[in-house]
């Protein structure tokens, strides 16, 4: 059975071109660029596109019926949120190698076992961030020690929790929400 031409398949949408690349904005942890793309049908627009590095989160399961999560301040949305301890990529950084930072950086524990637990895409629409989440076992406390720019709060909190957090609005981190699920899969199949 031949397929056909890429256009042809139900499934094919074609890619709009960048015509013209202007970085607008540089910054520490991101950048933003305005780009010019050619659309399929022949037209013009204007895409706005943050650059981000990428970054890690961590699910670490203490025991059978727990999870650490911090709790911090995000200017962005001006409220205190509930997530999973996450971080940003250094450049050229490997994900584990951050997320084993991150972790004691933000909760003060360290883990024995670390699975990956898969990438998403964040905010596709604008955004060339991907999180790399994993899920931390067999942890050991010890003193955290946040950046200087992070005020958190260690939260311990029972699975059952924690889907109760995420129904009545409590937990609304994208991140967290999908890193939590994933882990609870996963853990169900071991």
């Amino acid at each position: 059975m031949t397929m056909g031409t890429p256009s042809e398949r139900p499934d094919f949408i074609a890619p709009e071109l960048p015509l013209e690349r202007r970085r607008i904005y540089e910054g520490r942890i991101l950048c933003l660029r305005v780009d010019q793309v050619c659309l399929p049908s022949g037209g013009t627009t204007l895409r706005e596109v943050v650059e981000h590095r990428g970054a890690v989160a961590i699910v670490p399961v203490l025991d059978d019926e727990r999870v650490i999560l911090v709790r911090q301040f995000r200017y962005a949305v001006g409220q205190v949120s509930l997530e999973i301890p996450a971080g940003t990529l250094e450049p050229e950084e490997d994900p584990l190698t951050c997320a084993r930072r991150e972790l004691a950086e933000e909760t003060g524990y360290q883990a024995a076992r670390w699975e990956r637990l898969g990438t998403i895409w964040p905010t596709p629409g604008y955004s060339t961030e991907e999180i790399v989440l994993f899920l931390a076992r067999d942890l050991t406390p010890g003193p955290a020690h946040p950046e200087f720019d992070e005020t958190l709060r260690v939260v311990p909190m029972r699975w059952m929790d924690l889907w109760e957090a995420i129904e009545d609005g409590r937990l609304r981190d994208a991140k967290s929400i999908v890193g939590l699920s994933w882990a609870a899969r996963r853990l169900a199949r071991s």
